[in-house]
Protein backbone atom coordinates (compact mmCIF):
# COMPACT_ATOMS: atom_id res chain seq x y z
CA UNK A 1 0.00 0.00 0.00
CA UNK A 2 1.43 3.54 -1.13
CA UNK A 3 2.08 6.02 1.68
CA UNK A 4 0.41 8.61 2.51
CA UNK A 5 2.78 11.07 1.09
CA UNK A 6 2.52 9.74 -2.26
CA UNK A 7 -0.61 9.92 -2.57
CA UNK A 8 -0.44 13.75 -1.86
CA UNK A 9 2.43 13.53 -4.43
CA UNK A 10 0.39 11.65 -6.96
CA UNK A 11 -3.21 13.63 -6.46
CA UNK A 12 -0.76 17.38 -6.80
CA UNK A 13 0.57 15.92 -9.75
CA UNK A 14 -2.77 15.25 -11.67
CA UNK A 15 -5.48 17.02 -13.68
CA UNK A 16 -7.91 17.81 -11.17
CA UNK A 17 -8.21 21.50 -10.68
CA UNK A 18 -8.80 22.54 -6.59
CA UNK A 19 -11.82 24.37 -6.21
CA UNK A 20 -11.76 23.60 -2.50
CA UNK A 21 -9.77 24.51 0.54
CA UNK A 22 -6.64 25.62 1.10
CA UNK A 23 -6.48 28.95 -0.75
CA UNK A 24 -3.28 28.53 -1.91
CA UNK A 25 -4.90 26.37 -4.42
CA UNK A 26 -1.83 24.02 -4.56
CA UNK A 27 0.46 27.28 -6.16
CA UNK A 28 3.76 27.88 -4.59
CA UNK A 29 2.82 31.80 -3.75
CA UNK A 30 5.56 34.09 -2.26
CA UNK A 31 7.71 32.03 -0.37
CA UNK A 32 5.69 28.95 -0.08
CA UNK A 33 7.64 26.31 -0.92
CA UNK A 34 5.88 24.25 -4.32
CA UNK A 35 6.65 20.57 -2.65
CA UNK A 36 4.44 21.95 0.20
CA UNK A 37 1.80 23.22 -1.59
CA UNK A 38 1.45 20.57 -3.95
CA UNK A 39 0.57 18.06 -1.46
CA UNK A 40 -1.25 20.42 1.23
CA UNK A 41 -5.44 19.61 1.05
CA UNK A 42 -8.34 19.52 2.72
CA UNK A 43 -11.15 16.79 3.21
CA UNK A 44 -11.61 15.75 -0.65
CA UNK A 45 -12.76 12.54 -2.19
CA UNK A 46 -10.71 9.65 -2.09
CA UNK A 47 -8.78 10.80 1.03
CA UNK A 48 -10.77 9.91 4.08
CA UNK A 49 -11.80 12.54 6.68
CA UNK A 50 -9.77 12.12 10.47
CA UNK A 51 -12.68 13.33 12.15
CA UNK A 52 -15.00 10.56 10.47
CA UNK A 53 -12.16 7.75 8.76
CA UNK A 54 -14.21 5.42 6.72
CA UNK A 55 -11.13 3.79 5.21
CA UNK A 56 -7.60 5.83 4.50
CA UNK A 57 -7.15 6.64 8.29
CA UNK A 58 -9.18 3.62 9.52
CA UNK A 59 -6.23 1.74 8.29
CA UNK A 60 -3.47 4.11 8.64
CA UNK A 61 -4.78 4.61 12.44
CA UNK A 62 -4.83 0.71 12.77
CA UNK A 63 -1.12 0.34 11.84
CA UNK A 64 -0.30 2.42 14.53
CA UNK A 65 -2.05 0.32 16.77
CA UNK A 66 -0.51 -2.42 15.90
CA UNK A 67 3.30 -1.15 15.72
CA UNK A 68 2.74 -0.06 19.36
CA UNK A 69 0.61 -2.97 20.89
CA UNK A 70 -2.23 -0.61 21.40
CA UNK A 71 -6.27 -1.94 20.80
CA UNK A 72 -6.79 1.53 19.15
CA UNK A 73 -4.68 4.49 18.13
CA UNK A 74 -5.71 7.84 17.21
CA UNK A 75 -3.53 11.09 14.44
CA UNK A 76 -3.16 13.94 16.62
CA UNK A 77 -1.68 17.27 14.58
CA UNK A 78 -2.63 19.07 18.00
CA UNK A 79 0.06 17.29 19.29
CA UNK A 80 0.57 15.52 22.65
CA UNK A 81 -1.14 18.25 24.25
CA UNK A 82 -4.27 17.68 22.57
CA UNK A 83 -4.19 14.47 23.53
CA UNK A 84 -3.85 14.89 27.34
CA UNK A 85 -6.49 17.09 27.54
CA UNK A 86 -8.42 14.76 25.90
CA UNK A 87 -7.40 11.88 27.97
CA UNK A 88 -7.85 13.60 31.57
CA UNK A 89 -11.21 14.74 30.24
CA UNK A 90 -12.33 11.38 29.23
CA UNK A 91 -11.36 9.78 32.19
CA UNK A 92 -12.92 11.87 34.96
CA UNK A 93 -16.17 14.00 35.43
CA UNK A 94 -16.24 17.42 36.62
CA UNK A 95 -15.24 17.82 39.53
CA UNK A 96 -13.09 14.43 39.67
CA UNK A 97 -9.96 13.64 41.52
CA UNK A 98 -7.03 12.77 39.72
CA UNK A 99 -3.32 11.46 41.20
CA UNK A 100 -0.37 13.13 38.93
CA UNK A 101 2.82 13.29 38.81
CA UNK A 102 3.72 16.99 40.15
CA UNK A 103 6.30 17.05 37.20
CA UNK A 104 3.90 16.91 34.67
CA UNK A 105 3.55 18.73 31.79
CA UNK A 106 1.54 22.21 31.79
CA UNK A 107 -1.32 20.47 29.41
CA UNK A 108 -1.77 18.27 32.33
CA UNK A 109 -2.85 21.09 34.60
CA UNK A 110 -4.78 22.78 31.78
CA UNK A 111 -6.83 19.86 32.01
CA UNK A 112 -7.28 20.14 35.95
CA UNK A 113 -8.29 23.69 35.53
CA UNK A 114 -10.88 22.99 32.34
CA UNK A 115 -12.87 20.08 34.34
CA UNK A 116 -12.20 21.97 37.63
CA UNK A 117 -10.58 18.73 39.03
CA UNK A 118 -9.07 18.23 42.52
CA UNK A 119 -5.76 17.06 41.94
CA UNK A 120 -3.42 15.13 44.26
CA UNK A 121 0.42 15.11 43.41
CA UNK A 122 2.71 12.05 43.79
CA UNK A 123 6.46 14.09 44.24
CA UNK A 124 9.81 11.84 42.51
CA UNK A 125 12.77 11.64 44.40
CA UNK A 126 15.87 13.08 43.44
CA UNK A 127 18.19 11.37 42.02
CA UNK A 128 21.07 10.41 44.36
CA UNK A 129 24.00 12.75 43.63
CA UNK A 130 22.06 14.50 40.86
CA UNK A 131 19.55 17.43 40.81
CA UNK A 132 17.62 15.95 38.38
CA UNK A 133 14.12 14.12 39.57
CA UNK A 134 13.44 10.09 38.79
CA UNK A 135 10.51 8.43 37.82
CA UNK A 136 7.66 8.06 39.94
CA UNK A 137 7.74 4.54 41.79
CA UNK A 138 4.69 2.14 42.30
CA UNK A 139 5.40 2.47 45.88
CA UNK A 140 3.76 5.88 45.77
CA UNK A 141 1.37 5.43 43.73
CA UNK A 142 0.07 2.40 46.06
CA UNK A 143 0.63 4.45 48.89
CA UNK A 144 -1.32 7.70 47.65
CA UNK A 145 -4.69 5.32 46.75
CA UNK A 146 -4.24 3.72 49.58
CA UNK A 147 -4.33 7.47 51.47
CA UNK A 148 -7.68 8.36 49.19
CA UNK A 149 -9.15 6.10 48.21
CA UNK A 150 -11.91 8.38 45.84
CA UNK A 151 -9.10 9.20 43.41
CA UNK A 152 -10.68 8.51 39.92
CA UNK A 153 -7.42 7.84 37.44
CA UNK A 154 -3.92 8.18 37.72
CA UNK A 155 -1.81 10.07 35.07
CA UNK A 156 1.94 9.94 35.29
CA UNK A 157 5.00 10.68 32.71
CA UNK A 158 7.36 8.56 31.36
CA UNK A 159 10.05 9.05 30.03
CA UNK A 160 10.27 11.73 32.27
CA UNK A 161 12.34 15.27 29.93
CA UNK A 162 15.58 13.84 31.55
CA UNK A 163 14.82 9.99 30.40
CA UNK A 164 14.00 8.48 33.62
CA UNK A 165 11.29 5.68 33.06
CA UNK A 166 8.95 4.83 35.71
CA UNK A 167 7.75 0.65 36.38
CA UNK A 168 4.42 0.95 34.21
CA UNK A 169 3.92 -2.30 34.60
CA UNK A 170 3.91 -2.69 38.28
CA UNK A 171 2.29 0.49 38.59
CA UNK A 172 -0.77 -0.60 35.99
CA UNK A 173 -1.28 -3.68 38.15
CA UNK A 174 -1.78 -1.25 41.68
CA UNK A 175 -4.64 1.07 39.77
CA UNK A 176 -6.39 -1.46 37.92
CA UNK A 177 -6.37 -3.54 40.92
CA UNK A 178 -9.43 -0.01 42.36
CA UNK A 179 -10.88 0.24 39.15
CA UNK A 180 -9.71 3.04 37.36
CA UNK A 181 -7.53 4.05 34.57
CA UNK A 182 -3.92 4.80 33.76
CA UNK A 183 -2.76 7.65 31.86
CA UNK A 184 0.91 8.09 30.50
CA UNK A 185 1.91 10.68 29.01
CA UNK A 186 5.05 9.13 27.01
CA UNK A 187 5.54 11.79 24.49
CA UNK A 188 9.40 11.76 25.07
CA UNK A 189 8.92 7.71 24.41
CA UNK A 190 7.73 7.31 20.74
CA UNK A 191 10.10 5.03 19.78
CA UNK A 192 10.37 2.45 23.05
CA UNK A 193 9.32 -0.47 22.38
CA UNK A 194 10.34 -0.90 18.56
CA UNK A 195 13.26 -2.52 18.93
CA UNK A 196 15.67 -4.20 20.87
CA UNK A 197 17.85 -2.64 23.46
CA UNK A 198 15.26 -0.29 24.30
CA UNK A 199 12.54 -0.41 26.91
CA UNK A 200 9.24 -1.45 26.14
CA UNK A 201 6.70 1.27 25.98
CA UNK A 202 3.66 1.63 27.94
CA UNK A 203 0.74 0.15 25.91
CA UNK A 204 2.93 -2.98 26.33
CA UNK A 205 3.25 -2.67 29.90
CA UNK A 206 -0.39 -2.07 30.55
CA UNK A 207 -1.62 1.38 30.71
CA UNK A 208 -5.08 2.15 29.28
CA UNK A 209 -4.62 5.44 27.70
CA UNK A 210 -0.46 6.32 26.37
CA UNK A 211 0.58 9.59 24.70
CA UNK A 212 3.53 9.78 22.43
CA UNK A 213 4.99 12.79 20.61
CA UNK A 214 5.55 11.19 17.34
CA UNK A 215 7.93 14.34 16.56
CA UNK A 216 10.06 14.59 19.58
CA UNK A 217 11.80 10.80 18.97
CA UNK A 218 10.90 9.75 15.65
CA UNK A 219 11.27 11.25 12.07
CA UNK A 220 8.29 12.99 11.92
CA UNK A 221 7.06 16.99 12.02
CA UNK A 222 6.71 19.16 14.63
CA UNK A 223 3.07 19.17 16.20
CA UNK A 224 2.71 15.27 15.21
CA UNK A 225 1.68 12.71 17.74
CA UNK A 226 -0.56 9.37 18.45
CA UNK A 227 -2.77 8.05 21.28
CA UNK A 228 -3.58 4.72 22.05
CA UNK A 229 -6.33 3.67 24.26
CA UNK A 230 -6.56 0.13 25.75
CA UNK A 231 -8.74 -1.98 28.32
CA UNK A 232 -11.99 -1.41 29.03
CA UNK A 233 -12.21 1.30 31.59
CA UNK A 234 -11.81 4.30 28.94
CA UNK A 235 -15.04 5.42 27.39
CA UNK A 236 -13.88 5.35 24.04
CA UNK A 237 -17.27 7.07 22.64
CA UNK A 238 -16.78 9.60 25.25
CA UNK A 239 -12.28 10.16 24.62
CA UNK A 240 -13.41 10.33 20.80
CA UNK A 241 -15.81 13.43 21.81
CA UNK A 242 -13.11 15.60 23.47
CA UNK A 243 -10.45 14.40 20.39
CA UNK A 244 -13.07 16.05 18.26
CA UNK A 245 -13.30 19.48 20.90
CA UNK A 246 -9.02 19.67 21.11
CA UNK A 247 -8.21 18.70 17.54
CA UNK A 248 -8.58 21.35 14.83
CA UNK A 249 -11.40 20.68 12.39
CA UNK A 250 -9.19 21.41 9.73
CA UNK A 251 -6.61 18.55 10.14
CA UNK A 252 -3.06 19.03 8.16
CA UNK A 253 -2.87 16.11 5.83
CA UNK A 254 0.86 16.90 5.53
CA UNK A 255 1.51 16.34 9.13
CA UNK A 256 -0.46 13.27 9.41
CA UNK A 257 1.26 12.05 6.32
CA UNK A 258 4.19 12.65 8.50
CA UNK A 259 2.93 10.38 11.05
CA UNK A 260 2.47 7.98 8.54
CA UNK A 261 6.23 8.40 7.44
CA UNK A 262 7.61 7.63 10.45
CA UNK A 263 5.94 5.00 11.33
CA UNK A 264 6.60 3.46 7.97
CA UNK A 265 10.36 3.89 8.40
CA UNK A 266 10.14 2.50 12.19
CA UNK A 267 8.17 -0.46 11.12
CA UNK A 268 10.24 -1.52 7.98
CA UNK A 269 13.64 0.03 9.05
CA UNK A 270 13.84 0.14 12.78
CA UNK A 271 15.84 -3.05 13.11
CA UNK A 272 18.53 -0.93 11.12
CA UNK A 273 17.87 2.15 12.29
CA UNK A 274 17.72 1.60 16.31
CA UNK A 275 20.76 -0.81 16.17
CA UNK A 276 22.90 1.91 14.39
CA UNK A 277 21.72 4.32 17.00
CA UNK A 278 22.08 2.16 20.04
CA UNK A 279 25.46 1.64 19.12
CA UNK A 280 26.38 5.12 17.79
CA UNK A 281 24.74 6.92 21.07
CA UNK A 282 26.56 4.08 23.84
CA UNK A 283 29.91 5.19 22.00
CA UNK A 284 29.76 8.29 22.25
CA UNK A 285 28.58 8.45 25.88
CA UNK A 286 31.38 5.82 26.62
CA UNK A 287 34.21 7.87 24.76
CA UNK A 288 33.04 10.74 26.96
CA UNK A 289 32.72 9.18 30.78
CA UNK A 290 36.42 7.77 30.03
CA UNK A 291 37.67 10.61 29.35
CA UNK A 292 36.00 13.97 30.56
CA UNK A 293 37.10 14.66 33.84
CA UNK A 294 34.86 17.34 35.01
CA UNK A 295 31.79 17.12 32.89
CA UNK A 296 29.90 14.72 34.33
CA UNK A 297 27.03 12.55 32.77
CA UNK A 298 23.43 10.47 33.39
CA UNK A 299 24.47 7.07 32.16
CA UNK A 300 21.58 4.84 30.91
CA UNK A 301 20.43 2.00 33.01
CA UNK A 302 17.56 -1.05 31.73
CA UNK A 303 14.51 0.01 32.38
CA UNK A 304 15.02 3.07 33.99
CA UNK A 305 17.29 5.62 31.89
CA UNK A 306 16.05 5.84 28.12
CA UNK A 307 19.10 6.36 25.70
CA UNK A 308 19.33 9.50 23.71
CA UNK A 309 19.13 12.02 26.34
CA UNK A 310 22.21 12.87 26.69
CA UNK A 311 22.25 14.40 30.26
CA UNK A 312 25.31 16.98 30.90
CA UNK A 313 25.86 17.70 34.11
CA UNK A 314 28.34 21.00 35.20
CA UNK A 315 28.07 21.14 39.04
CA UNK A 316 31.51 19.56 39.68
CA UNK A 317 32.62 21.83 36.43
CA UNK A 318 31.96 25.07 38.03
CA UNK A 319 30.04 25.90 35.39
CA UNK A 320 26.14 26.37 34.89
CA UNK A 321 24.02 24.44 32.58
CA UNK A 322 22.72 27.79 30.72
CA UNK A 323 26.77 28.55 30.76
CA UNK A 324 27.96 25.64 28.40
CA UNK A 325 24.70 25.40 26.65
CA UNK A 326 25.88 28.94 25.02
CA UNK A 327 29.60 28.16 24.67
CA UNK A 328 28.37 24.86 22.83
CA UNK A 329 26.09 27.12 20.55
CA UNK A 330 28.47 30.00 20.19
CA UNK A 331 31.42 28.54 19.70
CA UNK A 332 30.63 24.92 18.36
CA UNK A 333 27.37 26.00 16.68
CA UNK A 334 25.89 22.36 18.06
CA UNK A 335 22.40 23.90 19.52
CA UNK A 336 21.25 21.69 22.28
CA UNK A 337 17.15 21.10 23.32
CA UNK A 338 17.72 22.77 26.77
CA UNK A 339 19.19 24.32 29.63
CA UNK A 340 18.87 24.07 33.50
CA UNK A 341 21.00 25.48 36.26
CA UNK A 342 23.28 22.99 37.07
CA UNK A 343 22.52 20.54 33.60
CA UNK A 344 22.02 20.87 29.88
CA UNK A 345 20.57 18.19 27.58
CA UNK A 346 21.06 17.17 23.86
CA UNK A 347 18.57 14.56 22.26
CA UNK A 348 19.97 11.75 19.57
CA UNK A 349 17.28 9.79 17.57
CA UNK A 350 17.84 7.80 14.54
CA UNK A 351 17.56 10.80 12.53
CA UNK A 352 21.04 11.77 13.80
CA UNK A 353 24.08 10.63 11.39
CA UNK A 354 27.79 10.05 12.43
CA UNK A 355 28.58 13.75 12.08
CA UNK A 356 26.00 14.64 15.24
CA UNK A 357 28.04 12.11 17.72
CA UNK A 358 31.48 12.80 16.16
CA UNK A 359 30.64 16.89 16.67
CA UNK A 360 29.54 16.47 20.27
CA UNK A 361 32.12 14.07 21.25
CA UNK A 362 34.71 16.67 20.32
CA UNK A 363 33.34 19.51 21.85
CA UNK A 364 32.77 18.42 25.33
CA UNK A 365 36.23 16.70 25.53
CA UNK A 366 37.64 20.32 24.53
CA UNK A 367 35.46 21.56 26.64
CA UNK A 368 36.42 19.62 29.72
CA UNK A 369 40.26 20.23 28.97
CA UNK A 370 39.58 23.87 29.20
CA UNK A 371 37.78 23.44 32.33
CA UNK A 372 41.11 21.24 33.80
CA UNK A 373 43.27 24.01 32.40
CA UNK A 374 41.96 26.52 34.20
CA UNK A 375 40.86 28.36 30.90
CA UNK A 376 37.04 28.26 31.21
CA UNK A 377 35.10 29.64 34.28
CA UNK A 378 32.63 31.35 35.25
CA UNK A 379 32.38 34.65 36.77
CA UNK A 380 29.67 35.12 39.68
CA UNK A 381 29.41 37.40 42.83
CA UNK A 382 31.84 37.02 45.62
CA UNK A 383 29.76 35.03 47.98
CA UNK A 384 27.67 33.89 45.74
CA UNK A 385 27.18 30.36 44.78
CA UNK A 386 24.84 28.46 42.16
CA UNK A 387 21.43 28.50 43.85
CA UNK A 388 19.83 24.55 43.88
CA UNK A 389 18.93 23.22 41.01
CA UNK A 390 14.91 23.87 39.33
CA UNK A 391 14.05 20.60 39.75
CA UNK A 392 14.34 20.70 43.47
CA UNK A 393 12.16 23.66 43.76
CA UNK A 394 8.99 21.34 41.79
CA UNK A 395 9.35 18.80 44.37
CA UNK A 396 6.13 20.89 46.28
CA UNK A 397 7.11 19.67 49.29
CA UNK A 398 7.80 22.78 51.66
CA UNK A 399 4.84 23.60 53.49
CA UNK A 400 4.91 27.43 52.57
CA UNK A 401 3.99 26.71 49.42
CA UNK A 402 0.48 24.45 50.24
CA UNK A 403 -2.31 26.70 47.83
CA UNK A 404 -5.45 27.09 50.07
CA UNK A 405 -6.90 27.86 47.05
CA UNK A 406 -7.63 25.36 44.21
CA UNK A 407 -5.73 25.44 40.58
CA UNK A 408 -9.44 26.19 38.89
CA UNK A 409 -10.30 29.14 41.38
CA UNK A 410 -6.65 30.32 41.96
CA UNK A 411 -6.74 30.98 37.86
CA UNK A 412 -9.45 32.93 37.47
CA UNK A 413 -9.26 35.06 40.80
CA UNK A 414 -8.96 38.84 40.14
CA UNK A 415 -4.94 39.71 39.91
CA UNK A 416 -2.22 41.98 40.36
CA UNK A 417 1.46 42.72 39.44
CA UNK A 418 4.14 43.08 42.00
CA UNK A 419 8.05 43.12 41.92
CA UNK A 420 9.35 39.19 42.67
CA UNK A 421 11.38 40.62 45.69
CA UNK A 422 7.52 41.69 47.15
CA UNK A 423 6.27 38.39 46.35
CA UNK A 424 6.53 36.15 49.56
CA UNK A 425 3.62 34.89 51.32
CA UNK A 426 0.97 35.64 48.46
CA UNK A 427 -0.64 33.19 46.39
CA UNK A 428 0.83 33.10 42.35
CA UNK A 429 -1.90 33.65 40.16
CA UNK A 430 -0.19 32.19 37.16
CA UNK A 431 2.26 29.15 36.24
CA UNK A 432 5.67 30.02 36.88
CA UNK A 433 7.98 27.54 35.21
CA UNK A 434 11.08 27.14 33.22
CA UNK A 435 11.11 26.57 29.48
CA UNK A 436 11.85 24.33 28.06
CA UNK A 437 10.42 21.61 29.35
CA UNK A 438 7.24 23.43 30.70
CA UNK A 439 7.58 21.52 33.87
CA UNK A 440 5.26 24.54 36.77
CA UNK A 441 7.63 25.35 39.68
CA UNK A 442 4.53 26.98 40.83
CA UNK A 443 0.99 26.56 40.08
CA UNK A 444 -1.78 29.05 40.07
CA UNK A 445 -2.80 29.14 44.26
CA UNK A 446 0.78 28.23 45.68
CA UNK A 447 2.41 30.26 47.63
CA UNK A 448 5.77 32.19 46.90
CA UNK A 449 8.38 31.17 49.25
CA UNK A 450 10.81 33.98 50.48
CA UNK A 451 13.63 31.44 49.20
CA UNK A 452 11.86 30.73 46.29
CA UNK A 453 11.86 34.08 45.19
CA UNK A 454 15.65 34.14 45.73
CA UNK A 455 16.05 31.16 43.48
CA UNK A 456 13.58 32.53 40.97
CA UNK A 457 15.44 36.30 40.47
CA UNK A 458 18.96 34.17 40.53
CA UNK A 459 17.71 32.08 37.76
CA UNK A 460 16.66 35.75 35.84
CA UNK A 461 20.00 36.80 36.42
CA UNK A 462 21.58 33.53 34.63
CA UNK A 463 19.72 34.27 31.36
CA UNK A 464 17.50 30.99 32.03
CA UNK A 465 13.88 31.23 30.24
CA UNK A 466 11.67 32.06 33.59
CA UNK A 467 8.12 31.80 32.19
CA UNK A 468 5.49 34.03 34.64
CA UNK A 469 8.35 36.18 35.13
CA UNK A 470 7.98 39.89 33.24
CA UNK A 471 10.47 42.59 32.91
CA UNK A 472 9.40 46.14 33.84
CA UNK A 473 11.38 49.02 32.99
CA UNK A 474 12.49 51.30 36.30
CA UNK A 475 12.83 55.32 36.27
CA UNK A 476 16.53 54.50 36.13
CA UNK A 477 16.33 52.34 33.00
CA UNK A 478 17.06 49.22 34.69
CA UNK A 479 15.27 46.00 34.56
CA UNK A 480 13.31 44.40 37.10
CA UNK A 481 11.30 41.17 37.70
CA UNK A 482 7.28 41.18 38.12
CA UNK A 483 5.44 38.65 39.29
CA UNK A 484 1.79 38.12 39.13
CA UNK A 485 -0.35 37.39 42.30
CA UNK A 486 -3.78 36.78 43.60
CA UNK A 487 -5.24 39.95 44.67
CA UNK A 488 -6.63 39.83 48.18
CA UNK A 489 -9.43 42.39 47.51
Amino acid sequence: MESLFEQLRRYGEGQCYPYHMPGHKRNALGDLPEEIAGRDITEIEGFDNLHDPRDLFVRLQQEAAALYGAEKSFYLVNGSTCGILSAISAVLPKGGHILMSRGSHKSAYHAVYLRNLTVSYLYPELIPGYDIFDAITAGQVEEALQREPDIGAVFLVSPTYEGRIAPIEEIARIVHRRGIPLIVDEAHGAHLGLAEGFARNSCQAGADIVIHSVHKTLPAMTQTALLHVNGRLVDRELLQRFLHIYQTSSPSYILMASIDNALRVAARNGEELFGRFLASYCGMLKQLTARCRYLKFLLPEAGRQDIGKLVILTRQAGLSGQKLYDILLKEYQLQLEMASESFCLAMFTIGDGQEGYTRMTEALLAVDARIGAGALTEERPEGKTFPTDFSVLCSGKEDSRDGKVSLSQAWDCPARQIPLEQAAGYPTAEFVNLYPPGVPILVPGEIFAEELCRKLKAFWEQGLHVQGIFPEVTQDNGTRCMVRVIDPQ
